[in-house]
């Protein structure tokens, strides 16, 4: 069980550091809206990997070979929706506050960036789920330990992160707000980009 925790641990924190659309998310939404906002954002896997996980233990080998195909086709392009948005909101943005923005339009937005990702339904297709399935054979709770090393570092490193940039946000100018945005906006299309050129390239 142990060996499964230490499993988890490692991979999680290479998930949750790991350059990509939700930790953009989670740098963006702390820059915007502080802590909370990012907090939201740090938490959407765990409410959007549930189906993910589910889909790749029972049906993944049943759906049609071009699944991923069309899947990193929609997470590319919605990617690449949120950098433009982000672009846009660069050019007039000023000193960053807590803004207007509902409770759960973070949460719902990196919960849907996470869906339509391939990389989380590659990861548990390819690694995680015949993991789980494994451990389970072994011991109930190996595949419990797994998840919680797993999604401890995982969400724990993103929520790091959200406070680091929330911390920040009270000493950026405008300008220095708006140049950040507008990288956060370029990396997310750049990521989205990648997702629509490896879709075509499957």
């Amino acid at each position: 069980m142990l060996s499964m925790l230490l499993y988890g641990l490692t991979l999680g924190l290479g998930a949750g550091v790991s350059p990509g659309p939700m930790l953009v998310l989670v740098i963006r939404s702390s820059l915007e809206r502080g802590f909370q906002a990012g907090l939201r954002v740090a938490l959407a896997p765990l409410a959007s990997d549930a189906p993910i996980i589910l889909v790749c233990l029972l049906v993944v080998s049943r759906l049609p070979a071009g699944f991923m195909t069309w899947l990193a086709i929609a997470g590319g392009l919605f990617v690449i929706y949120l950098g433009a948005e982000t672009v846009l909101k660069a050019r007039h943005a000023t000193v960053p506050g807590e803004g207007p923005s509902p409770v759960s339009a973070d949460f719902i937005r990196a919960v849907t960036a996470n869906l339509l990702n391939p990389h989380p339904w590659l990861f548990w297709a390819t690694v995680g789920a015949p993991l789980l399935v494994k451990a389970w054979d072994r011991n109930p709770a190996e595949p419990v330990a797994f998840g919680v090393g797993f999604y401890g570092l995982l969400v724990g490193s993103k929520i790091g992160i959200a406070w680091l940039a929330a911390q920040s946000r009270n000493r950026l100018t405008a300008g220095w707000y708006r140049l950040i945005l507008l990288l956060c906006g370029l990396l997310l299309a750049g990521v989205g980009i990648v997702l629509l050129y490896g879709a075509l390239h499957l």
